[in-house]
């Protein structure tokens, strides 16, 4: 992330609901990775476009789609459709995002 933007680091810079960012600040998170900020800057992605991105296990992979899934649905209004591998998973993923 280029120095001009280290506040894109911040969840609080991303324009998400209040509500929102106190639900991440309860689980202890309130910055990216410098990697995750940068998947959320490439290109189009903020407006639709594609991105594929790889990373080990437990690095955050969920909060780049998570975020992106947020703004996306609270900017056009319109739903979302998200796939993860596991039941439990799931089950936690829909608790947590309502």
């Amino acid at each position: 992330v280029p120095e001009d933007q280290a506040d894109k680091l911040l969840l609080a810079s991303w324009g998400l609901p209040q509500a929102v960012l106190e639900t991440y600040q309860s689980l202890g998170v309130v910055q990216m990775f410098e990697w995750q900020a940068e998947c959320l800057m490439l290109g189009q992605v903020l407006e639709g476009k594609n991105l594929v991105y790889s990373a080990p296990t437990s690095a955050g992979k969920t909060l780049v789609a998570e975020l992106l899934i947020l703004k996306r649905v609270l900017e056009t209004r319109k739903k979302a459709l998200l796939i993860l591998p596991f039941v439990s998973v799931a089950k936690e993923k829909k608790r947590y995002l309502q």
